[in-house]
C-alpha cells in the first residue's frame, strides 16, 4: 500500500469527541468515549471503534490532547476497514489552526526524542 499521508503520524494518548455536521444516516451526534486512538498528526489522525461511519462525512471534532488542553477541528473520514466487530479508521483534519498544529508536533518531537 502507498503512503498517502501528508505528515509522520505517531501513537498519542489523546480523547476525542465528534459531532457529525450533516444528517448523513440520521446519526448527528457520536461521542467517542471508548475509542482506541492509534496514532495522530497535525495533518489527521487514525482511530478504532465499533461505531461505523461513512467515509466522507464530516465531524466537529474536540481533541483533548495531553496537557489537557481543547483543539477543536473538523475531521473528514477518508478510509474504513472493518477489522472483527471494530471499524478502523483514517481521517483528515480540515482548516487546523497553525497554533494547534504545532502543538501536536511538539508533543511528536517529545515522544521522540525524550519519551523513549
Amino acid at each position: 500500500m502507498d503512503e498517502r499521508r501528508k505528515s509522520k503520524r505517531l501513537p498519542l494518548d489523546v480523547n476525542v469527541e465528534i459531532e457529525r455536521l450533516d444528517n448523513g444516516d440520521g446519526i448527528t451526534t457520536v461521542k467517542f468515549a471508548n475509542v482506541k486512538v492509534k496514532d495522530m498528526s497535525k495533518s489527521g489522525i487514525g482511530f478504532e471503534t465499533k461505531v461505523p461511519l461513512e467515509i466522507g462525512s464530516y465531524y466537529n471534532a474536540k481533541i483533548t490532547i495531553w496537557t489537557k488542553e481543547k483543539i477543536e477541528t473538523v475531521l473528514e473520514v477518508v478510509r474504513c476497514n472493518k477489522v472483527g466487530d471494530e471499524y478502523d479508521y483514517g481521517a483528515t483534519f480540515v482548516g487546523m489552526p497553525d497554533a494547534d498544529a504545532v502543538k501536536i508536533e511538539i508533543y511528536q518531537l517529545f515522544e521522540e526524542n525524550l519519551g523513549k
